[in-house]
């Protein structure tokens, strides 16, 4: 049976401790919820895989408490420091060169010689951070290519039974998954998400148009991803018989991801009403049109992936 703990110094304690003792948990980030585990132990990670069902080639996001930490882990460019100074800690994920002495679990990589990491800012996970003294790796708490939780119950659903521990500290604010930047050979976006590709551009210059997109050397490159059971219409502008309509801004819906057309509003319920639509009797999901700009663009990446069938 998987326990729900409230935030606070209790529970962060026995989370801790499931996880210096091989086990994986259930955390909040500011993003969403992540199925943490010691990231230098193998069987550990493991048991994330198994929890998840996740495809063994698809790396893992490693976490760690600061900028210090990280570059024990990975070798950082002049590009990588400045992003990371501009958005640590942060929904910013880095694809840097794998340190030979990191003394990560080959299964975090994938086998490749990088990593994709981050710092992130939610106080559940920086106290999951500070009390185990480990990198965490932590993919979205969910059953692979299923909707990403941003709320308790929403991995409970998902994968209740199989984890022992869920902390829950309420919605996440952010909603969607970190973005994430790769610095391997040159600068390239593998994700769209909170951080805007004008944002890193801003800070690091443009991006180089000649990065390869291979094999995923990062979490969310598949092309199916987030998916709800149901099939899903996008571009919707009105409902038709049997769907379950999300709405934006004047196309109002069964629910709307937001009234006014607020894109971060959206971004934030996203998931929440993604995973609300999958639940509800209606057959299939329609999703109103959303605008590309800014975060609008991580949103609209996120449900191109959730439609996808292959």
């Amino acid at each position: 049976m998987t326990r729900t703990l409230p935030y606070g110094s209790a529970a962060v304690a026995e989370a801790a401790e499931l996880i210096l003792a091989g086990g994986c948990v259930a955390v909040p980030t500011e993003t969403v919820y992540g199925l943490a585990a010691d990231a230098t132990e193998s069987h550990a990670v493991a048991q994330v895989y198994a929890a998840k069902g996740r495809p063994a080639f698809n790396p893992l996001i490693v976490h760690v408490a600061d900028r210090e930490a990280a570059e024990r882990l990975a070798r950082f460019d002049d590009r990588a420091r400045a992003l990371a100074d501009a958005f640590w800690p942060g929904p910013l994920t880095l694809v840097l060169p794998l340190r030979p002495e990191a003394g990560l679990s080959t299964l975090v990589t994938a086998g490749l010689q990088s990593v994709a990491i981050r710092v992130p800012a939610h106080r559940a996970m920086q106290a999951l951070l500070e009390a185990t003294v480990r990198p965490l790796a932590a993919p979205s708490a969910n059953a692979s290519g299923r909707i990403s939780p941003t709320r308790a119950e929403h991995v409970v659903a998902s994968l209740g039974g199989r984890i022992p521990v869920v902390i829950d500290d309420g919605a996440t604010p952010r909603g969607v998954e970190s973005t994430i930047v790769t610095l391997l050979d040159g600068m390239g976006l593998l994700r769209e998400g909170p951080v805007t590709a004008a944002e890193i551009v801003a800070v690091a210059g443009p991006f180089d148009t000649a990065v390869a997109k291979g094999a995923p050397v990062a979490p969310g490159q598949l092309a199916s991803h987030y998916a709800p059971a149901k099939p899903l219409r996008l571009e919707a502008t009105e409902r038709r018989e049997g769907e379950w309509l999300i709405g934006f801004g004047s196309i109002a819906g069964d629910e709307t991801l937001s009234a006014a057309g607020d894109p971060l509003e959206a971004a934030a319920r996203l998931f929440d009403l993604l995973h609300r639509a999958d639940a509800s009797p209606a057959p299939a999901i329609a999703v109103a049109p959303v605008p590309e700009a800014g975060i609008g663009a991580a949103i609209n990446d996120r449900l191109r992936r959730a439609a996808h069938r292959d």
